[in-house]
Protein backbone atom coordinates (compact mmCIF):
# COMPACT_ATOMS: atom_id res chain seq x y z
CA UNK A 1 0.00 0.00 0.00
CA UNK A 2 1.16 3.40 -0.91
CA UNK A 3 1.51 6.48 1.09
CA UNK A 4 -1.12 8.29 -1.17
CA UNK A 5 -3.23 5.27 0.12
CA UNK A 6 -2.83 5.60 3.28
CA UNK A 7 -3.53 8.88 3.28
CA UNK A 8 -6.84 8.47 1.22
CA UNK A 9 -8.13 5.99 3.38
CA UNK A 10 -7.29 8.51 6.58
CA UNK A 11 -4.85 6.40 8.68
CA UNK A 12 -1.87 9.17 7.66
CA UNK A 13 -3.34 13.01 8.10
CA UNK A 14 -3.23 15.09 5.18
CA UNK A 15 -4.21 18.70 4.04
CA UNK A 16 -7.04 18.25 2.22
CA UNK A 17 -8.35 19.98 -0.63
CA UNK A 18 -11.33 18.13 -2.73
CA UNK A 19 -12.34 14.10 -3.11
CA UNK A 20 -15.06 12.66 -5.30
CA UNK A 21 -15.63 9.08 -5.84
CA UNK A 22 -12.16 8.30 -8.16
CA UNK A 23 -9.83 10.90 -7.21
CA UNK A 24 -8.17 12.65 -4.02
CA UNK A 25 -6.51 15.98 -3.86
CA UNK A 26 -4.12 17.46 -1.08
CA UNK A 27 -0.86 19.62 -0.02
CA UNK A 28 1.92 18.84 -0.75
CA UNK A 29 3.84 18.40 1.74
CA UNK A 30 7.09 18.89 0.53
CA UNK A 31 5.96 22.17 -1.28
CA UNK A 32 7.75 23.93 -4.01
CA UNK A 33 4.79 26.94 -3.68
CA UNK A 34 2.11 27.86 -1.13
CA UNK A 35 -1.00 25.87 -2.16
CA UNK A 36 1.27 23.02 -4.29
CA UNK A 37 -1.86 20.09 -4.48
CA UNK A 38 -1.18 16.56 -5.82
CA UNK A 39 -4.34 14.71 -7.40
CA UNK A 40 -4.20 11.06 -7.17
CA UNK A 41 -6.84 8.39 -8.33
CA UNK A 42 -8.11 6.39 -5.20
CA UNK A 43 -7.22 2.71 -6.75
CA UNK A 44 -3.32 2.50 -6.90
CA UNK A 45 -1.49 2.82 -10.02
CA UNK A 46 2.21 3.49 -10.41
CA UNK A 47 2.49 4.83 -13.84
CA UNK A 48 -0.44 7.59 -14.76
CA UNK A 49 -0.28 6.63 -18.31
CA UNK A 50 -0.87 3.21 -17.18
CA UNK A 51 -4.71 4.68 -16.67
CA UNK A 52 -7.13 3.94 -18.95
CA UNK A 53 -8.26 6.85 -21.54
CA UNK A 54 -11.16 7.16 -19.87
CA UNK A 55 -10.02 7.88 -16.52
CA UNK A 56 -6.84 10.16 -17.44
CA UNK A 57 -9.51 12.01 -19.54
CA UNK A 58 -11.70 12.18 -15.78
CA UNK A 59 -8.48 12.85 -13.55
CA UNK A 60 -7.33 15.83 -15.93
CA UNK A 61 -11.28 17.09 -15.19
CA UNK A 62 -10.86 16.56 -11.69
CA UNK A 63 -7.56 18.29 -11.43
CA UNK A 64 -8.95 21.11 -13.81
CA UNK A 65 -11.41 22.07 -10.78
CA UNK A 66 -9.12 22.19 -8.21
CA UNK A 67 -6.72 24.21 -10.57
CA UNK A 68 -10.09 26.66 -10.59
CA UNK A 69 -9.84 26.28 -6.73
CA UNK A 70 -6.21 26.98 -6.38
CA UNK A 71 -6.04 30.01 -8.41
CA UNK A 72 -9.10 31.43 -6.85
CA UNK A 73 -7.70 30.95 -3.41
CA UNK A 74 -3.76 31.82 -4.62
CA UNK A 75 -2.97 35.06 -6.28
CA UNK A 76 -0.99 33.77 -9.31
CA UNK A 77 -0.69 34.13 -12.63
CA UNK A 78 -1.50 30.59 -13.87
CA UNK A 79 -1.22 26.94 -11.92
CA UNK A 80 1.56 24.58 -13.63
CA UNK A 81 1.36 21.03 -13.99
CA UNK A 82 3.88 18.40 -13.67
CA UNK A 83 3.85 14.51 -13.91
CA UNK A 84 6.54 13.30 -12.67
CA UNK A 85 5.45 10.55 -10.58
CA UNK A 86 9.19 8.34 -9.67
CA UNK A 87 8.96 9.95 -5.67
CA UNK A 88 5.95 7.62 -4.68
CA UNK A 89 4.54 4.73 -6.85
CA UNK A 90 1.00 5.77 -7.34
CA UNK A 91 0.03 8.00 -10.25
CA UNK A 92 0.06 11.56 -9.34
CA UNK A 93 -0.31 15.43 -10.38
CA UNK A 94 1.14 18.42 -9.10
CA UNK A 95 -0.50 21.64 -9.68
CA UNK A 96 1.54 24.65 -8.13
CA UNK A 97 0.62 28.04 -8.52
CA UNK A 98 3.31 30.53 -10.65
CA UNK A 99 3.96 34.03 -10.71
CA UNK A 100 7.22 33.39 -12.67
CA UNK A 101 9.03 30.05 -14.55
CA UNK A 102 11.73 29.43 -11.17
CA UNK A 103 7.88 29.02 -9.19
CA UNK A 104 7.89 25.30 -10.72
CA UNK A 105 11.53 24.75 -9.57
CA UNK A 106 11.38 21.19 -7.76
CA UNK A 107 14.66 21.76 -6.17
CA UNK A 108 13.51 25.21 -4.26
CA UNK A 109 11.18 23.72 -2.12
CA UNK A 110 9.95 25.56 1.31
CA UNK A 111 11.49 24.62 3.51
CA UNK A 112 9.81 23.39 7.08
CA UNK A 113 6.69 24.30 5.85
CA UNK A 114 4.41 26.33 8.79
CA UNK A 115 1.51 23.52 9.68
CA UNK A 116 -0.62 26.43 10.20
CA UNK A 117 -0.52 28.07 6.96
CA UNK A 118 -0.34 25.01 5.58
CA UNK A 119 -4.24 24.43 6.91
CA UNK A 120 -5.27 28.02 6.18
CA UNK A 121 -4.07 27.45 2.62
CA UNK A 122 -6.10 24.11 2.06
CA UNK A 123 -9.19 25.28 3.65
CA UNK A 124 -8.75 28.64 1.01
CA UNK A 125 -8.83 25.93 -1.80
CA UNK A 126 -10.92 23.97 -0.71
CA UNK A 127 -13.72 26.47 -0.02
CA UNK A 128 -13.16 27.33 -3.60
CA UNK A 129 -13.30 23.97 -4.85
CA UNK A 130 -16.80 23.02 -7.31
Amino acid sequence: MTIFSMIIKGDIPCYKIAEDDRFFAFLDINPVNWGHTLVVPKHETDYIFDLSDEEIGEMMKFAKRVTVAIKDAIPCRKVGMAVLGLEVPHAHIHLIPLSKEGDMDFKNKIADPDPERMQQVALAIASKFK
